[in-house]
């Protein structure tokens, strides 16, 4: 019955036409052509369960002001943007009705402004994880504009911790100031990529901001070493043990480290990994993502959501809702743009007015250089 529950998921679709000239693309290929939109209040096959996208890239290299990223490895060989119409052809047929924009190695504050922009033009966005500094002295100033629109869900950001010379992880201050703004304002916090400073500077934020939603994104991308097994294991447990930290498992295809990059597709392998973190953080913390078009030349789309239904083929309903949707809603609590998504449940508070204190200083502008623990 488990395994039935997800039946059509794959599918889910069918009946959706493709914009013009994408109906025959191959995404191995690059992304489909620039073309409208997808048609919206697409009905979904009896059964089927719709997938929010909880983590994509989107870049124009075209546009006058650009920050220079262009995607993965694989992609940047491809040489085009990657917009939500270009997404949504690919993305629309696995049974995916809606995405979230995460930032990537933005370093201006006009990024924001663009990824609002394209998201609010195309209904299969459903909200939007920005680029903001926590160590600016306009952070709060550009925290009250940006959260004012509906579609501005979250920031990325691991600027948060600093090293000593010993290598201890400690916060910065500043930035946890604030990170507790962030969280006044009902607004989550991206974390990227998974290092071992990174999960342990994660544990303490949450203890220091306990009503901040901190998501570790691509968990599963980490390799533990025998070296560093025991640590590995032991900071999974202290992340787990803090119900504000959630994990995306996305990157679960991804180039290992020392094999020449090889992209290991053994599906027990996978599946033992994806356990021991659904077992670990539960079936409420845990989201989707494809990380598009970061995993061009590692996994399709059509791969990623397979991967997943694969998986989650073993467990309930009930688990399947959460992870493909549910937990997505919850965490950023995104907004529903067309009928063809599910109806959120959470929603984001309204503007609170601008918050008294202000932002410290230390770190540099928006525009600074990206710290420790960022990445795709």
């Amino acid at each position: 019955m488990a395994g039935a529950a997800l039946t059509g998921i794959g599918n889910a679709l069918a009946a959706a036409q493709a914009p013009e000239g994408a109906a025959d693309w191959d995404e191995k290929n690059g992304p489909a052509p620039a073309a409208p939109d997808a048609p919206q209040a697409l009905p979904l096959h009896p059964g089927a369960i719709p997938i929010i996208d909880s983590h994509i890239h989107l870049f124009d290299q075209t546009r006058p002001v650009f920050t220079g990223y262009t995607g993965g490895l694989f992609y940047r060989q491809v040489k085009k943007p990657s917009t939500p119409a270009m997404y949504a052809a690919l993305a629309r047929p696995t049974g995916i009705v809606g995405a979230i924009v995460v930032e990537s190695a933005a370093q201006y504050i006009d990024d924001n402004l663009w990824y609002l922009e394209v998201s609010r033009d195309n209904p299969i966005m459903v909200g939007v994880s920005g680029n903001l500094d926590p160590g600016s002295n306009d952070f709060t100033k550009y925290l009250n504009h940006f959260h004012r629109d509906p579609l501005f869900r979250a920031i990325r950001s691991s600027r948060f911790y600093t090293r000593d010379a010993s290598g201890k992880v400690a916060l910065d201050p500043t930035r946890v100031a604030n990170l507790k703004l962030l969280a006044q304002a009902d607004l989550a916090l991206d974390t990227a990529n998974p290092s071992m400073d990174l999960m342990n500077a994660n544990v303490m934020l949450a203890d220091a901001v306990p009503d901040l939603r901190i998501i570790m994104d691509h968990l599963p991308s980490f390799d533990p070493t025998p070296a560093n097994q025991a640590a590995y294991e032991a900071v999974i447990k202290e992340m787990a043990a803090r119900p504000n930290i959630f994990v995306k498992l996305t990157e679960v295809y991804h180039p290992t480290p020392g094999d020449n990059g090889i992209i290991v597709k053994n599906y027990e392998f996978l599946r033992a990994r994806l356990e021991y973190l659904f077992q670990a953080f539960g079936e409420d913390r845990v989201m989707f993502g494809t990380d598009y078009p970061n995993s061009y030349g590692v996994a399709s789309i059509s791969e990623e959501v397979g991967l997943m239904e694969q998986f989650f083929s073993t467990k309930t309903r009930a688990q399947q809702e959460k992870y493909f949707w549910q937990n997505s809603s919850k965490i950023y609590k995104w907004v529903k743009r067309s009928d063809d998504q599910p109806t959120p449940l959470a929603q984001g508070k309204p503007a609170p007015p601008a918050p008294a204190r202000g932002g410290g200083g230390g770190g540099g502008g928006p525009g600074g250089p990206r710290g420790p623990g960022s990445g795709s």
